[in-house]
């Protein structure tokens, strides 16, 4: 029906055309083609009557169509390998696994919907102005957690991502059971001893990082958590967020992820939260900033080179009084004082307890280091010869 509707209309123009009512130009223009285009219909009519109007085309396959088992091989990869993946994840890795592969993401996608093995995605929402981006690498940073199945059929996990908001470059990216101040401080651990130190620090308002005396009002500043400490001991101003909107491109790197990084992971038989950190730490951090990282608008980093004890900084600082026994009572566990060279004992000494990411212990006596311990109190190092700063 649509074919004999297209006909009926060129011949009227063709008709209007050799009643000298329009030009070329026009009728072209009043069926939606280029003036040459008609020209050429209006010959073929001459020469051939209305037959000369029939599409061309019409029962023929299209010369651009891929090849029938090349639509099987895109079909069956993403049935049988990458059948969680986004349409734009599938298509990247097929260019990787076979570099022949040349038709593009949109025909990969529509192929893919097709079948019905996606969904169309909805409508964008509407427009919101962005924060425009720290002009220079360093300026700040965002931290964040996000809850999900990262390992495919297991609880879910914490994923710790710490990223730069002038390049949305990431300095770390690791798993853990549930994040909290501990995962805050491997996060600065790693990205501190990887680019330095910087600016100011954005982060939502959980109990880690901020004490909020009401619940939804502002946090008090003055009275810090141990994040907050240490963040004020390295001269890094500490920034709140308020609403989901500040931490936009944090929310959009959880979305990338959660599409992105269960599928890989499964994909390469990653089962547990070592062999995932590993593989996040030694690979995907890097290939992730290759392919989302962007250039800084302006040349040169904030970055400072950090020169100091890092370790002792970043961690969790608590005072206790030593008992009669010659012993700390820490969250249930008991540190043995061992025996000091410039001390006979500490009973009823203030000393404090540092409480590192990875659980391990140590106990001062002012910048003294005395001993350290394991995650469940078992000695690990006797007095320490030489005084160490960590204050």
């Amino acid at each position: 029906m649509h074919a004999e509707i297209r006909m009926a209309r060129i011949g009227e123009a063709i008709g209007r055309y050799r009643a000298g009512t329009l030009s070329c130009l026009q009728a072209g223009e009043l069926l939606g083609m280029s003036e040459r285009h008609f020209r050429r219909l209006r010959d073929r009519h001459e020469a051939e009557g209305a037959e000369g109007l029939i599409d061309r085309r019409r029962g023929k396959a299209s010369g651009r169509r891929a090849p029938v088992d090349t639509i099987e091989w895109v079909l069956e990869q993403y049935r049988t390998r990458y059948f969680d993946f986004t349409a734009k994840h599938f298509h990247e890795a097929l260019r990787v696994e076979k570099p022949s592969f040349t038709l593009s993401y949109t025909w990969t996608k529509s192929l893919l919907q097709q079948r019905g093995l996606t969904g169309i995605a909805k409508g964008r929402p509407a427009h919101r102005r962005k924060r425009p981006r720290k002009p220079l690498p360093g300026m700040m940073l965002f931290q964040d957690g996000s809850m999900h199945e990262w390992l495919i059929g297991q609880p879910d996990l914490d994923l710790i991502g710490t990223m730069d908001d002038a390049t949305s470059e990431v300095t770390s990216l690791f798993l853990t059971p549930q994040e909290g101040t501990a995962s805050s401080f491997q996060g600065l651990h790693e990205t501190i001893a990887l680019r330095g130190l910087f600016c100011s620090f954005y982060t939502d308002r959980g109990s880690h990082y901020f004490w909020t005396p009401k619940a939804g009002e502002k946090v008090d500043k003055d009275r810090l958590t141990q994040v907050g400490r240490a963040l004020a001991e390295l001269s890094i101003t500490h920034i709140p967020s308020y609403t989901p909107q500040g931490r936009g491109r944090m929310e959009r790197l959880w979305g990338t992820l959660q599409l992105r990084l269960p599928p890989v992971l499964r994909l390469l038989g990653i089962t547990t939260v070592e062999a995932a950190n590993r593989f996040l730490r030694d690979t995907y951090i890097a290939e992730h900033n290759a392919r989302f990282a962007v250039a800084a608008s302006e040349p040169g980093s904030a970055f400072v080179p950090f020169v100091g004890d890092l370790a002792n900084i970043l961690c969790a600082k608590h005072e206790r009084v030593v008992g009669n026994d010659n012993c700390v009572r820490f969250e249930g566990l008991s540190l043995q004082i061992p025996e000091q060279r410039h001390r006979s004992h500490f009973v009823r000494a203030a000393v404090r307890v540092h409480q590192y990411h990875d659980g391990k212990l140590a106990i001062f006596d002012g910048p003294r280091r005395l001993a350290d311990y394991t995650q469940t109190g078992a000695l690990i190092t006797q007095e320490v010869s030489t005084t160490q700063s960590a204050a």
